[in-house]
C-alpha cells in the first residue's frame, strides 16, 4: 500500500480535490457573503421563495444537480458553446465542470453559515457606522465581517469540505478521466469498482484527514471566547 502513495492513481486525484476544493471554496465564499448581505439587511421581494432555491441542492440528489448543470451549461447551451469557441474544448468533462459542480452543492452550507453569522451582529452598531456616512460596502468591510469572523471561516470551511466529497454531481458533468476530471470521491469509486480495496482506502484516508483537521480547527474556533 506504501508504494501507492507516490503513484499517479493515488496522487492525481488527491491534487486534483484540493485544487478544485480550493478554487470552488474562494467562489462559493465570494458568492455566499454577497447573497447573505443582500439577505439580511436589505428588504428583498419573495425571499422566501429565493432562499428555497438557495437551500435545495442540500436536499436534491447529486445526480439531478448534474443533470440540471448539464442543460446549463452542456455543449448545447450558449455558454457551453461560447467555452468551447474560446478555449477550444468542451466546459464539460473538465475539471472546471468539476469546480462548478462543487460550487452549487456546498452554497446552501456556506449561505446558512454566512447568513447566521451577520445576523447575529447587532443592527445598532451597523446603523451607527451608516449614521456616520459610511457606505454598505464599508460597512460589510468594517463591521460586519470583522465581528462575524468566526461564521466566515466556519462558512469557508465548510464549503472547502463539501467540495471535496462531492461525487454525483461531478460524475453527472466532469465524468472519471484519470489524470484530468478524477477527484478523490470519483477515485474512490472506481477503485472499489476494480476491485483495487488499497487505492480506494488510501484515498478514503486521504479525504477523512483533511476534512477532520479542518472540521476540528473550526471547532476550536468555536470554543476560543
Amino acid at each position: 500500500m506504501g508504494d501507492l502513495l507516490t503513484k499517479p492513481e493515488f496522487l492525481n486525484p488527491l491534487l486534483l480535490s484540493l485544487k478544485v476544493s480550493l478554487i470552488s471554496s474562494v467562489i462559493v465564499f465570494l458568492i455566499g457573503i454577497g447573497i447573505a448581505w443582500v439577505m439580511t439587511t436589505k428588504r428583498v421581494k419573495g425571499k422566501t421563495l429565493l432562499e428555497t432555491i438557495f437551500l435545495l441542492p442540500m436536499v436534491l440528489p447529486p445526480t439531478v444537480i448534474g443533470f440540471i448543470l448539464l442543460v446549463l451549461v452542456g455543449r448545447k447551451t450558449w455558454f457551453g458553446r461560447l467555452v468551447e469557441r474560446i478555449f477550444d474544448h468542451s466546459f464539460i468533462f473538465s475539471w472546471w465542470a468539476a469546480v462548478a459542480a462543487a460550487v452549487v452543492v456546498s452554497f446552501p452550507l456556506v449561505y446558512q453559515s454566512l447568513k447566521a453569522g451577520f445576523q447575529s451582529i447587532e443592527r445598532e452598531l451597523q446603523d451607527s457606522a451608516r449614521s456616520m456616512g459610511a457606505n454598505e460596502w464599508q460597512v460589510l468591510l468594517h463591521i460586519t465581517m470583522p465581528l462575524a469572523w468566526r461564521a466566515l471561516v466556519t462558512g469557508y470551511v465548510l464549503g472547502f469540505a463539501r467540495g471535496l466529497g462531492e461525487f454525483g454531481a461531478t460524475l453527472m458533468v466532469a465524468g472519471n478521466i484519470p489524470g484530468r476530471t478524477q477527484t478523490i470521491p470519483t477515485g474512490i469509486y472506481f477503485a472499489v469498482d476494480s476491485g483495487n480495496t488499497s487505492l480506494a482506502w488510501l484515498l478514503s484516508g486521504a479525504t477523512i484527514a483533511i476534512s477532520f483537521i479542518m472540521l476540528l480547527f473550526t471547532g476550536k474556533l468555536k470554543g476560543t471566547s
